[in-house]
């Protein structure tokens, strides 16, 4: 479902982040395919001297469908940017690589905080973030990155996941099935 960057899935990321639906929300903005092939190798460099974190969420057929990242590292806490291409909406890609993606932070890299800014206005964004049972609401936690996030206005709402968050509710969710009689997969 993730698969480190490549310079190959290129062509099919950027014609699905084109979409007027995906766009507007995606942080590396490309206009043209060249552009956002320089991006990319720009991302690849960048994970290489550590200053972020990027996969590729892959659907089941291995096939590239948009990307996860996290950007701006300090600390151990970082910032999540995800899209995914519009074909792929509501198909449950989102939820599962956001798992795999924060598995994968917590457990090998270190990392004890994800934070999330999501615009007052983005109303897709902001269900799929209230959707995860353990982000909790940052703006008034981290006040000093809520205002560092709207300097120019109150656009963002911020959300955080910590490391403890996410370990307590795996935690509870490997647990609650088996209390209950039902099998654990």
């Amino acid at each position: 479902m993730l698969k480190t960057r490549d310079l190959h899935e290129v062509p099919v990321l950027f014609e699905l982040l084109s979409h007027p639906e995906v766009f507007p929300y995606v942080r590396q903005k490309a206009a043209t395919s060249d552009e956002f092939y320089f991006i990319t190798k720009q991302t690849m460099e960048a994970e290489e001297s550590g200053e972020l974190i990027s996969r590729t969420i892959v659907d089941e057929y291995y096939h590239p469908i948009g990307t996860i990242n996290l950007f701006d590292i300090d600390k151990n806490h970082g910032f999540l940017a995800t899209w995914i291409g519009q074909p792929y909406f509501g198909k449950g890609y989102n939820k599962r690589a956001k798992e795999l993606f924060f598995d994968e932070l917590f457990f090998t890299h270190g990392i004890d905080g994800i934070f999330m800014k999501v615009r007052k206005t983005n109303t897709r964004s902001m269900k799929a973030v209230l959707k995860l049972p353990y982000t909790a609401f940052g703006n008034t936690i981290y006040t000093e990155v809520y205002q560092k996030i709207n300097e120019i206005g109150e656009v963002y709402d911020l959300f955080v996941i910590t490391k403890e968050h996410y370990m307590s509710y795996q935690q509870f969710a490997t647990i609650e099935p088996a209390a209950t009689g039902e099998e654990v997969s």
